[in-house]
């Protein structure tokens, strides 16, 4: 990567801004960034020769009308100089993940994928799901569409090669057989129910079945089970049965026909009435590992390929390209992307676009996957659409909401407080847009106190007072789309006025704020609209609007839910050990092993301490000074 030159703007219209910095532009490839006067990025581009693809913005007669607006709004120019255009390509899909510029198209729902893990980090190795970085030591496989194809392929792999999927913790501390060895799931190496040679043995016919040689490994396994049953060992032949059945039940969900497909991305996409739909096939190890649709934002006079070729470069951003891609549309710079995939893979990546035989059929399949799945989509807007249309005449607001942000609290007695805000739009849910917020000024740990009655709502004042106070520093003109047409708060009369007065604290006048609360027998179908100035509002338990706030409302509760769960869980693996010095991982465990809990330890005498492996005298008094300082 070359150097980094940022280029400081001054005042003046777009057009007089890059044309003061195009002459000392370099002639090389490159990244380019356009910047406006609150200095967020307006655009990403890539070039081969920056000076000669900046200096086109100097014309705006030979740009679109969309482009020229974003020309008019630039009041400065960062460039970053690369060694060849395919690493450029690279970095402008990091760069445009990372700021979302407006005028560029943008994959926004780009979660990492799961993939399973065969450790290579313990003697007897053990099957995981894993997320994210690869920086466990082991073999990798994947990735798979769904969670639920992750799991359906972790039960297949222990029915048919009885590997453990305990930890490694959980694996040290046995001393019977678990459940699933009861159930001929594990083949219970904890308990040495089997030796290391022939456990090895298991899991590397697992990596060949990842691999796939998952038909090599059924003959095997038919195999067996006939010399098992000459020798009239039938419970050995039943065993060996039951594997080859897991095995072909995986085989049976495939779906379709991947002959000839090795491992292999295949992407299609569709374009209708401004709007593109992307289905993405995963097929590794020669089986189908499922599908994702995606749906990129996009200017309505971008075509399919260029809306394709972008999708590539930032899907690919924080994934390892498989040696194939198929694609749907020839791109202006297919040959580009498979370098860039290339160099990003460190391994040579083909991307074709197929136009006859095998190959074009899983292309076609996908193409029709993707045809249907946009249908699916924009039917779902217009619904959701007129749903918000519908909602805006309901509470009398001006023109139906493009933000509407849901607020609520979960805690138990108190202790460890969270309140949560969720976000929706016309087109659903904005799930990379939801936040959570640990309570700080009541129930912030699992000690403090119950809180007293009107404690709710100081938590709900405390965290819109931490959501709009940030609002107002980071996007005081609101030309961001990060403040909400409506919001929703999460009960009644209380909890608009404890809302309002926030509000108005902060000096935001046009908020509009609403509560939802249940009638009097807590009954879904009964919920009260609470307004400012206005009588609580009862819509008809068949409304329409009714269902989508009660749906807006469910999904506060339960992310609220999830996010005090996730604080109180982390809250119970805290050990009262954890603050004593110099007692670290290992000197924890040899001491909770030793006496049960650690109440059990903040109870035990000096010479109790010093009973334990590896607990010498000046610990153990370290220890016992810990709990009795006070005494």
């Amino acid at each position: 990567m070359g150097a980094h030159d940022q280029v400081e703007a001054t005042a003046g219209c777009g057009v007089a801004v890059i044309e003061a910095q195009v002459r000392t532009l370099p002639q090389s490839p490159g990244v380019y960034r356009m910047l406006n006067a609150q200095g967020d990025v307006l655009y990403v581009g890539k070039a081969k020769n920056l000076k000669r693809r900046v200096s086109a913005y100097c014309h705006p007669e030979r740009i679109g009308a969309r482009i020229r607006r974003m020309v008019q709004q630039a009041a400065a120019l960062e460039v970053v100089t690369t060694h060849t255009e395919a690493e450029a390509l690279l970095l402008e899909a990091n760069l445009i993940k990372r700021f979302l510029p407006r005028y560029n198209i943008l994959l926004r729902d780009d979660k990492s994928f799961p993939s399973i893990l065969v450790t290579g980090d313990h003697p007897f190795p053990r099957v995981l799901k894993v997320r994210g970085a690869r920086d466990r030591k082991g073999a990798y496989f994947g990735p798979f569409a769904s969670a639920w194809a992750v799991n359906e392929t972790l039960t297949v792999l222990q029915r048919a090669f009885l590997l453990r999927a305990c930890s490694d913790a959980v694996f040290a501390a046995r001393t019977r057989p678990c459940l699933l060895h009861q159930i001929k799931r594990c083949s219970a190496p904890c308990v040495e129910r089997i030796g290391e040679a022939d456990y090895r043995a298991l899991v590397e016919q697992a990596r060949r079945f990842l691999s796939g040689g998952s038909q090599e490994i059924q003959q095997e396994l038919a195999g067996r089970m006939q010399e098992a049953s000459e020798r009239l060992d039938f419970e050995a032949a039943a065993q060996y049965r039951d594997r080859i059945q897991a095995l072909t039940r995986i085989q049976s969900h495939q779906g379709i026909n991947v002959a000839g497909i090795a491992s292999a991305d295949v992407v299609a996409a569709h374009q209708e009435g401004g709007h593109t739909g992307i289905q993405v096939f995963f097929f590794r190890a020669g089986r189908n590992y499922g599908n994702r649709a995606y749906f990129p934002s996009h200017a309505q006079d971008e075509g399919v390929a260029e809306v394709l070729e972008a999708f590539l470069g930032q899907f690919y951003a924080n994934k390892v390209p498989p040696p194939l891609v198929l694609v749907s549309h020839k791109t202006e710079n297919l040959e580009l992307v498979a370098d860039a995939l290339s160099v990003k893979a460190e391994r040579k990546v083909r991307v074709e676009c197929p136009s006859r035989g095998d190959k074009h059929k899983l292309v076609a399949h996908a193409l029709a996957n993707a045809r249907d799945a946009l249908v699916r989509r924009v039917a779902e807007g217009s619904s959701q659409r007129r749903l918000f249309e519908e909602l805006a005449a309901a509470l009398d607001l001006d023109a139906p909401p493009e933000r509407i942000e849901v607020y609520d609290n979960s805690h138990v007695q108190g202790t460890n407080a969270v309140g949560a805000m969720i976000v929706a739009g016309p087109d659903g849910f904005i799930k990379n847009a939801y936040r959570k917020f640990n309570i700080r000024g009541i129930g912030a740990t699992a000690e403090d106190e119950a809180p007293a009655a009107g404690d709710d709502l100081a938590m709900m004042r405390e965290v819109l007072t931490r959501r709009f106070s940030r609002a107002l520093r980071e996007d005081p003109e609101r030309a961001r789309g990060q403040w909400p047409d409506l919001v929703f708060i999460d009960g009644g009369a209380g909890q608009i006025d404890a809302a309002l007065a926030v509000v108005a604290e902060l000096g935001i006048a046009d908020l509009t704020v609403v509560g939802v609360a249940k009638g009097v027998d807590r009954n879904a179908g009964r919920e009260r609209l609470f307004l400012p100035g206005r009588e609580p509002l009862v819509l008809d338990r068949r409304s329409p609007v009714l269902y989508l706030i009660q749906r807006l409302r469910d999904e506060a509760h339960r992310f609220a839910i999830g996010s005090h769960r996730a604080r109180r869980g982390k809250a119970l693996r805290v050990s009262a050990l954890d603050g004593i010095p110099g007692i670290g991982a290992k000197r924890k465990r040899a001491l909770l092993h030793h006496f049960g809990s650690a109440r059990a330890v903040s109870e035990a005498g000096l010479e109790d301490l010093e009973a334990v492996d590896g607990i010498d005298r000046a610990i153990a008094k370290k220890v016992y000074d810990w709990f009795h300082a006070d005494v």
